[in-house]
């Protein structure tokens, strides 16, 4: 399959059919593909129709968002129907309860797959934005193949992806919002030793570019980029496929998922059999 990671830059809108048309765009720039993988948060450019006023302040921007969630649906649907693919939406904000969680919904052609909610919250998410984890993983199978989901830092987590390849997970999407370079690299050096220890195939879509009206997501670095395990059956690097930096577009790689069975039986090392060795492994004196 072909598979497209977006590097995905965040945009002011003056109506909803604005952020409708750039979806459509992005969608059909991917033509061909058959998952599409969008950001963390990147649904917050949705703050913009509130004005600014709205986009400008952390709580009124996640209320502003979340009563979109019905239109947002409605268009990733459509698109997903007409181009016959998978995508994974920008994730955003969404109140089951007091406090919202931050939400991925994976869509197919034939409607909403399901959605994955963040796990762990860093420090901005609990600190000052006051958005909550929502425990429990999830996953996916679809025609492409079984796939979960870790969204940004819960991709730093080693024991959440174990438990998703543990699942029969051939493949993890990892939408990521980061503000500095060294937030960045955090969740693609997690993203990278999450495809090693689970012989796996991950997906990095990050948001790029700086939004001067929304301090939520004021800067963003990244590149988006596809990973393998580096065992002798994907690139030497890991790599299958990298972006530039902080260049909004797509990444693109044909991806052939049955050799996650060949890495994780035949690999040169094999870190996803021999992990419970590594079980209650302690120090001696």
């Amino acid at each position: 399959m072909k598979i497209a990671a977006a590097a995905y830059p965040i945009d002011w809108f003056d109506s909803f059919a604005d952020y409708e048309a750039k979806l459509t765009r992005w969608v059909g720039d991917a033509e061909g593909a058959d998952l599409l993988v969008f950001p963390e948060y990147g649904a917050m450019e949705l703050a913009s129709l509130g004005g600014r006023g709205v986009a400008g302040d952390l709580e009124a921007s996640l209320h502003e968002v979340a009563r979109h969630w019905p239109q947002i649906q409605t268009v990733h649907q459509r698109l997903a129907e007409r181009h016959g693919c998978h995508i994974l939406g920008a994730s955003g904000p969404v109140f089951d309860g007091r406090r919202p969680v931050n939400r991925a919904i994976l869509y197919g052609p034939q409607g909403i797959i399901g959605h994955q909610d963040k796990q762990i919250m860093t420090r901005f998410e609990r600190e000052d934005w006051d958005v909550i984890g929502a425990p429990g993983l999830r996953v996916f199978d679809t025609a492409l193949g079984r796939i979960g989901i870790l969204i940004c830092y819960d991709s730093e987590f080693p024991l959440l992806a174990r438990v998703l390849a543990q699942a029969g997970v051939e493949l993890l999407l990892v939408p990521s919002c980061t503000d500095t370079v060294a937030g960045f690299s955090r969740v693609r050096i997690g993203a990278m030793a999450r495809a090693l220890e689970s012989q796996c195939v991950v997906v990095q879509a990050p948001t790029v570019g700086p939004c001067d009206w929304m301090p939520a997501l004021d800067e963003n670095r990244g590149r988006a980029a596809i990973y393998g395990p580096p065992d002798g059956f994907w690139p030497e690097t890991g790599i299958i496929a990298e972006g530039p930096m902080d260049q909004p577009g797509w990444v693109m790689a044909d991806v052939d998922l049955s050799r996650v069975g060949e890495s994780r039986r035949n690999g040169a090392v094999l870190p996803f059999a021999h992990w419970p060795e590594s079980d209650g492994v302690g120090l001696t004196r």
